[in-house]
């Protein structure tokens, strides 16, 4: 499947990248390892959990800080934060938190337009992190998970250079289907599809299907070395990624303090991560790698300096509590001579 650039679409495109995705409050909080133990959470992973579930947990943390989040919003954010025009897709109630989200897009430059839900609350996400930085996510999708193909505008889709589906949206016939909805207009409008496999456990529910998605449907695929690992069923990442790339153009794979790893057909491109002073937080690299990323592939530099950028956005967020950038990323693309 081959990977369409910028300048090889004919019509014009008001913005860089549009995403879709769960749209989360996101609530952080440091704790200490005893409260992962006491309360029965999967360290370092991403569990979906009932309203009843996620009302026990925010009343045990500690206080902490709330901001929209979920995963391709994120991403949304660093890519406007870059310098980029970005637009996202998602789902929220007419409730405070709703209020939030759409203000804190607005403010970060993110285009969202979405009719509000109204039989369910808005989304959160609780996310504890432990000393060692890592971060423990507990999220309630609410109404999120109810994007359905009415809310997907094909118009906006195929407005954008490229298309930027999470993952973690792939939990319901609805939001699949809207999924399927955005793929296919972005497809019509000769854009490039991307699709974030976002954790491994969302890899094991629906590895089939996603691998049929793929045949269908995408272009570049994001995700670290044991998502990859687990969509092609191999503990072998030089295999698995030789069979990713006889399915989509491009894989990005994140290795974690070793960096990156970019595959195209038979290239493989070693990207190394920027060095930090302190890793506070890890919530949101990987949203923002996939930010650097995109922002580059959209202004059509090579996939080194592509993955050159997401390295940087990457850095910059582990460097503080929470998953949106704080820094100057737009002066890291000069920085680089970009």
């Amino acid at each position: 499947m081959r990977v369409l650039y910028p300048e090889e679409v004919s019509v014009e495109a008001n913005l860089d990248v549009v995403g879709v995705g769960n749209a989360i409050v996101d609530v952080l909080a440091p704790v200490g390892e005893s409260f992962i133990v006491e309360h029965r959470l999967d360290k370092g992973r991403m569990a979906l959990i009932d309203a009843d579930r996620a009302a026990d947990l925010y009343a045990e943390m500690p206080e902490g800080m709330e901001m929209s989040g979920g995963s391709a919003a994120n991403t949304m954010v660093g890519v406007a934060a870059l310098g980029g025009r970005a637009g996202y897709i998602g789902k929220v109630a007419d409730d405070d938190l709703g209020r939030v989200f759409r203000q804190d897009l607005a403010a970060a430059g993110v285009d969202f337009d979405v009719d509000n839900g109204t039989h369910l609350p808005t989304a959160r996400c609780l996310i504890q992190v432990t000393p060692d930085a890592q971060r423990t996510l507990n999220t309630y999708l609410g109404i999120s998970a109810h994007l359905s193909p009415a809310d997907v505008d094909a118009d906006l889709v195929a407005s954008a250079r490229i298309l930027y589906c999470e993952g973690y949206l792939w939990d319901t016939e609805d939001a699949k289907a809207a999924i399927r909805h955005a793929m296919a207009a972005a497809r019509r409008a000769g854009r490039i599809v991307a699709l974030a496999l976002s954790d491994v456990f969302c890899v094991d529910r629906h590895r089939q299907e996603w691998l049929d998605l793929l045949e269908r449907f995408v272009d570049v695929v994001f995700g670290n070395e044991q998502e990859v690992c687990s969509l092609y069923g191999s503990p072998d990442l030089p295999r698995a990624l030789g069979t990713a790339t006889s399915q989509v153009g491009l894989v990005f794979t994140t290795l974690g303090a070793r960096g990156s790893l970019v595959a195209e057909g038979h290239q493989r491109l070693e990207v190394p991560a920027m060095p930090v002073d302190r890793v506070v937080d890890t919530t949101g690299a990987g949203d923002l790698y996939a930010s650097g990323v995109l922002f580059g592939l959209s202004r059509g530099v090579s996939l080194y300096d592509a993955a050159r950028l997401g390295s940087v956005a990457a850095a910059e967020v582990i460097g503080h509590l929470g998953a949106r950038p704080e820094g100057d990323l737009a002066g890291s693309v000069g920085d680089l001579g970009l």
